[in-house]
């Protein structure tokens, strides 16, 4: 059985933070992409609950369906459907009203698995501050790559 890292740490290998993206389960009864968010995880912890359960979360920040933003008056059913042209979800990271990063506190049991995303460049050039460690930060939209392997194929499909 095969299992995966989720890193989430302010430093890996002694360098800059890492912090991967999930799918995250949010509506059992809808298939594939329409059941799940995409979420960044920014820490793991767990609390005891006064009956002594334990429960183990995950800080998250949330991705949405950008299109859906922008058009909501006239596409209301564009967060249902993934890109025309190359068939991958499209998803942007969610900020309250006074610019604050929309986070959420999950159970670890609602995260299926990471998430690969692909920044949607543009016509510009790359800028050169732009690295592998903070292209979350500084793009503004993602493709959702449903091509990464096979499982991510079948859960985005």
């Amino acid at each position: 059985m095969r299992h995966e890292h989720i890193h989430t740490v302010p430093s890996w290998r002694r360098g800059l933070a890492r912090y991967d993206c999930v799918f995250v389960s949010t509506d059992d009864t809808q298939e594939g992409m329409l059941g799940m968010e995409v979420a960044r995880v920014y820490c793991f912890f767990s609390f005891i609950h006064t009956d002594g359960e334990t429960f183990p979360c995950a800080l998250v920040h949330w991705f949405y369906d950008f299109l859906a933003d922008l058009f909501p008056t006239w596409f209301d059913r564009i967060a249902d459907v993934p890109d025309e042209l190359t068939g991958m979800w499209m998803v942007a990271p969610s900020f309250l009203d006074d610019g604050s990063h929309n986070l959420a506190v999950v159970h670890v049991d609602s995260i299926i698995r990471c998430a690969h995303l692909l920044p949607i460049f543009g016509k510009e050039n790359i800028p050169p501050v732009v690295h592998c460690h903070n292209s979350l930060d500084v793009y503004r939209a993602f493709y959702v790559n449903r091509f990464a392997d096979h499982h991510t194929y079948e859960l985005t499909s």
